[in-house]
């Protein structure tokens, strides 16, 4: 039977799309290792999850790309003692200064997405519900970090 919305839980997608309509944010640590998953429905903001994904990690600084450039991160990073490293929007009219070096590491996420990419039932999102993607994520985080260690 194919719903038309979501069915217990945290699943966020009709049965039929098989999660192709997911979205997953990740947070790394300075070696490029994940540190926290979230998953949540496509259409949600990158920004959104910010704070949900630093919540409880005291870095120095907070390396993301022009999606989480707003005054709200911005704002509860500098409240945690965090160096925001987040360049501005076009459309943002006065422009922030960020350390561009420091920026360039922020490959290490991006690394990281490939990473656990390279598992054919991650990158097709071949689980049924979000339940079942989390923990797949999950599982590929546990197996990078076992290599790692």
């Amino acid at each position: 039977m194919h719903g038309t919305g979501a069915k217990g839980g945290n699943q966020f997608y009709e049965s039929n799309k098989r999660g192709l309509n997911t979205k997953l944010h990740l947070a790394v640590d300075a070696s490029g290792m994940p540190v926290r998953a979230i998953i949540t429905e496509g259409t949600r903001a990158d920004c959104s999850q910010s704070t949900y994904l630093i919540e409880g990690i005291t870095p120095k600084h907070l390396l993301a790309d022009r999606a989480y450039d707003t005054d709200k991160i911005i704002k509860y990073a500098r409240e945690k003692g965090i160096v925001p490293v987040i360049p501005p929007k076009k459309n943002r009219k006065i422009k922030r200064d960020f350390d561009k070096n420091l920026y360039k590491f922020r490959h290490l996420v991006e690394n990281m997405f490939l990473k656990i990419k390279q598992w054919r039932g991650i990158s097709t999102r071949y689980a049924k519900n979000t339940a079942s993607f989390l923990a797949a994520v999950q599982i590929r985080c546990i197996h990078l970090w076992a290599n790692f260690l």
